[in-house]
């Protein structure tokens, strides 16, 4: 071999560069990792919940309805206006009683047979087309201190009984002091908040128009009492 042939195919190391056959080459090792079927399976049903979360959300949404809400306050008794109601639409439950916005109308014109206040939802029950006090009747407003209010909520419709309870010390002519004290029927049409400081109630209440005189003297004597009557009312 010439010294021209060893320059060309030998290296100054003595290793061939040039006309040499690489061998073959590894591949990188990757390590593989374990699957766990516990965090496969928990992941799966992650997925599915997530979805499942979704659909409802989407349905609640869809599935939305137009009912009446008030927008003012409105007294027992007063009628109702336009301006007094408005619309939203929400997820109604089937168990709200809500009246629905295309009967706006129909409600309009009618009395709130309860006390109404603004953001609240309006129900069939609480309006009413009779008037609160019917011919043949009078309203007689009684305070009721706080020891004589009922535990239990007066509210408008109410059956009542007006109780005369004679004054300590004395009876009426006649009466014997064992005689059942006289009553009167009535019936609540509007009861107040508890006055600040004293707490006394205000209550509305109808009766017939010959009863009603004798039911605010007794008012005005401190001698009447407010019994609620049963729910039959007797």
């Amino acid at each position: 071999m010439s010294k021209t042939e060893e320059r060309v195919n030998t290296a100054p190391n003595g290793v061939p560069q040039q006309g040499r056959v690489a061998g073959p080459v590894a591949p990188p090792r990757v390590s593989a990792r374990r699957r766990r079927p516990g965090v496969i399976a928990l992941s799966l049903a992650l997925i599915a919940a997530g979805g499942a979360g979704v659909a409802v959300l989407l349905l609640q949404v869809g599935n939305r309805t137009e009912v009446v809400t008030v927008v003012r306050d409105v007294q027992v008794g007063q009628v109702l206006t336009e301006e007094d109601l408005g619309k939203a639409s929400l997820a109604l439950d089937p168990a709200v009683k809500a009246v629905h916005a295309d009967d706006l109308k129909s409600v309009v014109g009618k009395r709130a047979a309860v006390e109404l206040k603004p953001g609240s939802l309006l129900a069939p029950s609480q309006v009413t087309k009779d008037n609160l006090v019917k011919a043949g009747e009078q309203l007689v407003p009684i305070g009721l201190e706080p020891k004589q209010i009922p535990a239990t909520a007066l509210v408008p419709g109410q059956k009542v009984k007006l109780v005369h309870v004679p004054a300590q010390g004395s009876t009426d002519s006649g009466e014997k002091s064992d005689a059942a004290p006289q009553t009167l029927d009535g019936r609540v049409v509007k009861a107040s908040s508890a006055a600040p400081g004293t707490g006394i109630v205000v209550v509305d209440v109808a009766t017939s128009a010959t009863d009603g005189p004798t039911a605010a003297a007794w008012v005005a004597a401190g001698t009447l009492r407010l019994v609620l009557a049963a729910p039959d009312g007797g």
